[in-house]
């Protein structure tokens, strides 16, 4: 089918432009504002689609969230400590919007910008395009990042994200959508399983950031590499012995980065519906959405309560350009930055 193209909304005097992709049974849809994923809809074992993507009906909604929901974030997803960071020995302060640290690149991070958007009809595909410029919410450099949604006949939502740069910076773009397989308005995760593919996680002080140690998962709650026949982890136990807010951390991922390979998957039994992902980042944030409560109202006025939804954002570590003995997020002139992460669907 045509890529659909429309008018999403207005901002600022902007038009955000929305796209629907659709191919294998799913639909895609993406707004220009974050260039952002906004609904997925995916058959379940019975042939019936939902919506498996949190979100809001109106940009005003997305303006008013700190969420992230289904946003590309930048240009440091995830969190830098004490926002600031020194390279080549120069100290670089950020722009702070989780005192006293940076989340998600700042207060105006990729997820607040509109994006420009290329309809790729051949590939049934979307780039968006943002130039981030020199000293953006403080980090050096001119950065011209990409993000380019793919979806295909064979049920893969492919997420390809690039930035080059004219100076010596720190990038690590990620995709921030929150996941729940039964359909965003089926309330929380805890009949969900969850599979990731790493021994070792990043652990956080109370500020939730990295303490620079990378500790085993072994006869933790953090152990979510499944049972051989059982399939992945139920999310009910495994958030009821975290405890807390639950998940809101960093593994550790399996395989070499920069490779493609499977490194997580989550199901639903109830629809049969189940997620592979696989990605070329060296970690994998999963966050379980502790933070949601009911007073979040999302697509069709649908409060969002606790564990609605679970961002699983492959990433560099967290806090690494602070910690040299995590992967280096260090971006020079001439080298391209690429991140992919590839979403497959089946039923069972």
């Amino acid at each position: 089918m045509p890529i659909e193209s429309f008018l999403f909304d207005i901002h600022e005097g902007r038009p955000v432009e929305g796209f629907t992709l659709s191919a294998g049974g799913l639909e895609a849809t993406l707004v220009a504002h974050g260039a952002r994923l906004v609904r997925l809809m995916v058959p379940g074992r019975d042939g019936t689609s939902a919506d498996v993507v949190l979100g809001f009906d109106r940009l005003a909604d997305y303006l008013a969230s700190d969420a992230y929901f289904g946003a590309t974030c930048g240009r440091y997803g995830n969190r830098i400590g004490g926002a600031a960071f020194t390279l080549d020995g120069v100290r670089h302060g950020l722009a702070v919007n989780e005192p006293p640290n940076q989340l998600h690149g700042g207060p105006d991070g990729f997820d607040r910008r509109i994006w420009e958007a290329q309809v790729e009809e051949a590939e049934n595909a979307v780039t968006f395009t943002l130039v981030s410029p020199d000293g953006d919410q403080g980090y050096p450099g001119t950065l011209t990042a990409t993000t380019r949604y793919q979806l295909s006949d064979d049920g893969v939502l492919d997420i390809r994200m690039t930035a080059t740069t004219d100076r010596s910076t720190i990038v690590n773009i990620v995709h921030h959508s929150y996941w729940n397989l039964g359909g965003h308005a089926s309330g929380d995760l805890r009949d969900h399983r969850l599979t990731v593919r790493g021994g070792f996680t990043t652990p956080v002080g109370a500020d939730l950031i990295p303490t620079g140690e990378v500790r085993p998962v072994d006869g933790t709650p953090f152990d979510l590499r499944g049972d051989v026949g059982r399939g992945g982890v139920g999310l009910g136990e495994a958030l009821e012995a975290v405890g807390g807010f639950g998940f809101d951390h960093n593994w550790c991922l399996e395989g070499p980065a920069g490779e493609l390979r499977p490194v997580a998957v989550l199901e639903h039994a109830g629809s049969g519906r189940r997620m592979e992902l696989a990605t070329d980042q060296p970690g994998l944030q999963v966050y379980s959405g502790g933070y949601l409560s009911e007073k979040i109202v999302g697509k069709g006025g649908q409060p969002y309560c606790r564990f609605a939804g679970l961002a699983l954002e492959s990433q560099r570590f967290p806090g690494s350009p602070n910690i040299g003995h995590f992967p280096s997020a260090r971006l020079d002139p001439g080298e391209t930055y690429r991140h992919r992460m590839q979403l497959r669907f089946r039923t069972s």
